[in-house]
């Protein structure tokens, strides 16, 4: 399934003449087993959380650069949402919104949302001066790159215009 989905991915790439470069790699679950694989690749690389909000039963996908420490209680608040009411979702959600299970939580998978997901995004993605932004491309076996303005490109195409949050 992984690989059709990352097959339509790509597809849809090329529909929006987004040309991304791509690194094969063993299937990973961390940043930590990811990085020793893509750290030769310039650019900013992810971290992924797929979220839901306790009270309003809302998801929320957050892309991080890889090395941030999220503090949950602290993005509610930057969300408006009120501090402890974001939580980690659980995989049958992100399967069934994104098409992807654990340890495939990526941005990419937002083409096969139909609305359900709010997109977080860490703001250094586009004011670092990143020439390549990284994320898995439907699975975790490897990472796609492509520039900034290709995946704002990307977002906008899916119909999700990121929420934009500084970390700093």
């Amino acid at each position: 399934m992984a690989g059709d989905l990352r097959q339509e991915l790509l597809a849809y790439l090329h529909e929006l003449d987004i040309r991304p470069v791509c690194a094969e790699h063993p299937e990973v679950f961390t940043v930590e087993e990811m990085m020793p694989h893509v750290q030769h690749l310039g650019g900013a690389h992810s971290k992924n959380l797929f979220l839901k909000d306790k009270k309003k039963k809302g998801l929320w996908l957050v892309s991080v650069l890889h090395d941030r420490q999220v503090n949950l209680n602290d993005l509610a608040k930057k969300l408006n949402l009120g501090s402890g009411n974001l939580r980690f979702a659980d995989e049958a959600s992100m399967l069934e919104k994104l098409k992807v299970g654990q340890g495939c939580a990526t941005p990419l998978a937002l083409f096969c949302d139909r609305g359900d997901v709010q997109f977080v995004l860490d703001a250094q993605f586009l004011e670092g001066g990143y020439e390549r932004v990284y994320f898995h491309p439907m699975t975790n076996a490897a990472t796609l790159g492509m520039t900034p303005q290709e995946f704002v490109t990307f977002l906008k195409k899916t119909g999700h215009d990121p929420i934009i949050i500084h970390f700093d």
